[in-house]
This record gives structure tokens, sequence and C-alpha cells, in this order.
């Protein structure tokens, strides 16, 4: 058998790379838009701090460009 092709799985970075990751929000304060959804994540943040466990299993769904993963992004951190 041929061996697969040698295929970069990540591409080179490239210069506006960084100027994406310094506007993307960091916490639930930055994000714009979505307050109602914001409010109870952090709702959901504080109730589990309190109890000293981990946060509760979170589903975001819906089309594409809402920020789904901006905010997966902003509670893993």
């Amino acid at each position: 058998m041929s061996e697969p092709p040698n295929r970069v799985i990540s591409p080179e970075p490239r210069p506006d790379d960084r100027i994406d990751q310094a506007l993307r929000p960091r916490n639930l304060a930055e994000i714009i838009g979505q307050d109602q959804i914001c409010e109870n994540l952090g709702i959901l943040i504080a109730a589990a701090r309190k109890r000293n466990e981990p946060l509760d299993h979170v589903l975001f769904y819906g089309p594409p460009g809402l920020g789904k993963t901006t905010l997966a992004h902003v509670l893993s951190n």
C-alpha cells in the first residue's frame, strides 16, 4: 500500500490572526448582544463556584455566526 500524502493539518499563522484573538472577548462582561444569555451563564457559574463543583453541562445551538464558539471559549476560561 502507498503512504497517504503528507498533509498540513493546521495552516500557517497569518498576520491578521493576532488581531482576531485580540478582539475576542475573554469574559462574560466583554460579550456584546447576548445580555440574557450572559446573565444566565453568570448565575450558573456563580452557583457552581458556591457549591465548589465543576460547571454543569451547557449546550449551545443555533445557526452559524451567533457566538456559540466564543461563549464556549469564555466559559472554559
